[in-house]
């Protein structure tokens, strides 16, 4: 999540290059109707912008001499058995048979020249084709198709033009197909919208024609394979030590947690640190469209919503997820994001001995998040008075914690802010550590701090001493007062 990297962090690490994932027996026989017509020569890795009337003719030729190749490769291989094979194994396969391939046909090809092509190939009949060499790269935050020809990347908080191409639109969604039907889920005229994930949760979305007027969008939101922490976050300054503390604190002892901010601040990242100080003995159940969360606690049902089938029928939906989680003496409930009216579903449950929860929603502010959240009940159709959906927030949600990615890419945890209570009709809330902006250094980079708002005893103190955590809450908020007064004084 914050700090300059793939959800939170700072500096981007180097490339990882484990071997792509595994497809499914249907993307194989899938790859058929694909393969013949081949793909866009060798992507580079490196980012750039445009390519040289010299480099498009060597493309050509590449592609030229792979649809030969992948031609003589289909006459002679029989894909439902490579189905069957492990992932190795059926990469040796093919690589045995082009190799043989570019023998027979006397095609002269450097030692590097081959390699680049054998991995091309395999990439195209059991992984993603194009996009295997980004999928790789653990540096790589978003992956965003505009159409068969446009490729953009978000590295280190900002976004670039890659050189990585499709052979034509029917080759993109063809792509597109292979990585919903792994989740049993469709993408075509007739369902032009879809949400799935990748096998390690990267969150994926396609948008067809004709809703999308120049070929299909696929948009990738990468997970990171090594799981960021909260020591981490302190690591990236997307948080101060103290304010990790209370964080770790607020999800030792139970408190009912929202997590706000805009999209890629990084939310999800924070929901599963927070995550990670759940007791290994509780239930936890969590909700989502598609499936992000990676608990590590034994005991957790992940439940995912599905959409409607050709006949409009047999949609789940979030708020169904939510109210047969109650029926499964659920201990917490983790919802991925609020979007509409499951949020009166899960302050229910919150007020009922769920205690722990947690959800995120887009919001820009604390106070924001809750007056959103506010909104999401009243469209869901409740004739509920404004004050009374008011007084059900205000009892079920202890603690709104605020992400935000800043201008420069960076990530950042701006406010941790407590909700008080009612003063009328307003509910009030306070705020135990912000975020200030200072400037920024020659790089473009934004300087700032956390500090403490002089706030020693929050509400959420008694439940702390119940946990036998209000020596370790008073220690941290301390720390940071005293450390505030030293900067004001100096």
């Amino acid at each position: 999540m914050f700090g300059k990297r793939t959800t939170f962090g700072g500096n981007t690490p180097g490339a990882n290059t484990q071997a792509p994932r595994q497809a499914p027996a249907p993307v194989v026989q899938a790859a058929s109707r694909e393969l013949s017509r081949s793909s866009e020569p060798k992507r580079s890795e490196e980012v750039i912008d445009v390519r040289s009337p010299e480099s498009a003719q060597r493309d050509k030729e590449y592609f030229q001499t792979k649809s030969a190749i992948f031609n003589a490769l289909i006459d002679s291989i029989d894909l439902s058995q490579l189905a069957t094979m492990e992932m190795e194994t059926a990469r040796e396969e093919i690589r045995d048979i082009v190799a043989e391939i570019i023998a027979l046909k006397s095609i002269i090809m450097s030692i590097s020249e081959q390699e680049d092509l054998l991995e091309d190939i395999c990439n195209d009949v059991l992984g993603y084709g194009p996009l295997e060499p980004l999928l790789a790269r653990d540096d790589i935050a978003d992956i965003m198709v505009n159409g068969s020809q446009k490729c953009y990347i978000e590295v280190g908080g900002k976004v670039k033009l890659t050189n990585v191409r499709f052979r034509d639109d029917a080759h993109l969604m063809n792509v597109c197909q292979r990585i919903v039907s792994q989740v049993g889920r469709r993408v075509d005229e007739s369902s032009p919208i879809c949400d799935a994930r990748l096998p390690d949760g990267s969150r994926v979305n396609v948008i067809a024609p004709p809703l999308a007027i120049d070929g299909a969008a696929l948009t990738i939101r990468k997970f990171k394979k090594d799981k960021l922490t909260l020591p981490q976050l302190v690591k990236y300054n997307s948080i101060s030590p103290e304010g990790a503390e209370v964080l770790r604190i607020l999800g030792r002892v139970r408190a009912n947690v929202l997590i706000s901010g805009g999209t890629g601040s990084g939310k999800t990242t924070l929901l599963n640190c927070l995550t990670a100080f759940i007791e290994k003995d509780e239930r936890v159940i969590t909700c989502e469209d598609s499936a992000e969360l990676q608990l590590q606690q034994p005991h957790v049902v992940r439940l995912e919503t599905r959409p409607p089938n050709l006949e409009g029928e047999g949609e789940i939906t979030m708020r169904d997820l939510v109210k047969n989680c109650l029926r499964m003496r659920p201990e917490r409930i983790i919802v991925g994001e609020v979007r509409g009216p499951e949020a009166f579903d899960l302050l229910q449950a919150m007020n009922t001995g769920h205690d722990g929860s947690m959800g995120t929603l887009h919001a820009n502010s604390p106070r924001e998040a809750l007056s959103r959240l506010e909104s999401m009940i009243t469209m869901g159709g409740y004739s509920l008075p404004s004050r009374t959906i008011k007084e059900m927030i205000v009892s079920s949600i202890d603690v709104v914690v605020q992400a935000a990615r800043l201008r420069d890419g960076s990530r950042r945890i701006t406010h941790i802010s407590e909700v008080l209570g009612m003063e009328g009709d307003v509910i009030v809330t306070q705020d135990i550590f912000l975020y200030d902006i200072m400037g920024e250094d020659s790089s473009g980079n934004l300087i700032g701090r956390h500090r403490s708002t002089g706030i020693t005893k929050p509400q959420f103190t008694e439940r702390a001493r119940y946990f036998n955590e209000e020596a370790n809450l008073v220690e941290a908020l301390e720390k940071s007062n005293v450390e505030q007064r030293e900067i004001l004084g100096a």
